[in-house]
């Protein structure tokens, strides 16, 4: 008698993502019951020096596999991020190996930064073509701007740097992701303080979490596997 391979539980997929994106992360495979998908993040200052971001990238993946934890699919939480392009080779040459049955298929979050992809493409120039001149904050960037703005690009230290780095601008945008209530509040006061501290107005646009929610949820849309395909 034949018998047909039944079909169990959908694939295990990782995002390996950026660490200013945490949260958001969290919230949507919460929200959409994505319990087959793991994240992990990277640490969020190699935003500092965008040329790292792959390497790491390519460590941590050779980490897992290192440590017998492999993936059919790998979504990366990153734009371009100041990479120039690096992440999207690195893409091709997984995707290139993965078609030979050789590792993971691996994309990225589309646009060239969070601001893009949370405001959506379309959203974020017409925003940036009104004012050119514009300060974007997200969620995690207001609630850490002492540390990552104001410390972390010398203002602390040097005042003087403020009027070097802000002179030209003509506002501040939180981009906030963060919904109606407390916490959004807290966010919104983070920011506003540091509006202030760079004497500039501040204006709020909720995004929720855009295009990242977008590349999450189709990816991670379940692939069946057979019966004889799960591993041991």
């Amino acid at each position: 008698m034949s018998t047909t391979a039944s079909p169990t539980a959908p694939e295990r997929m990782l995002v390996l993502a950026c660490g200013a994106l945490i949260n958001e992360l969290q919230a949507v495979v919460g929200t959409h019951e994505l319990d087959h998908v793991d994240v992990e993040c990277l640490p969020a200052k190699l935003h500092n020096r965008p040329s790292l971001i792959a390497g790491a990238v390519r460590e941590r993946i050779g980490r897992k596999q290192a440590e017998g934890r492999s993936y059919r699919r790998i979504l990366l939480g990153y734009a371009d991020c100041g990479s120039a392009g690096a992440l999207d080779d690195l893409c091709t040459e997984f995707n290139a190996r993965a078609a030979e049955g050789d590792g993971p298929e691996i994309t990225r979050v589309p646009g060239a930064h969070c601001y893009e992809f949370f405001a959506t493409a379309s959203r974020f120039a017409e925003m940036s073509e009104a004012e050119p001149a514009t300060f974007y904050l997200t969620d995690y960037l207001a609630r850490h701007f002492e540390l990552l703005v104001w410390k972390g690009l010398g203002i602390a230290d040097h005042p003087e740097l403020a009027e070097m780095y802000f002179g030209n601008y003509e506002r501040v945008v939180l981009l906030t992701q963060t919904p109606d209530g407390d916490e959004r509040a807290r966010v919104e006061a983070c920011a506003r303080a540091g509006a202030e501290r760079l004497g500039l107005p501040l204006e709020i646009v909720e995004t929720g979490y855009g295009e990242l929610e977008t590349a999450l949820t189709e990816i991670a849309a379940p692939r069946r596997l057979r019966q004889d395909q799960v591993p041991a």
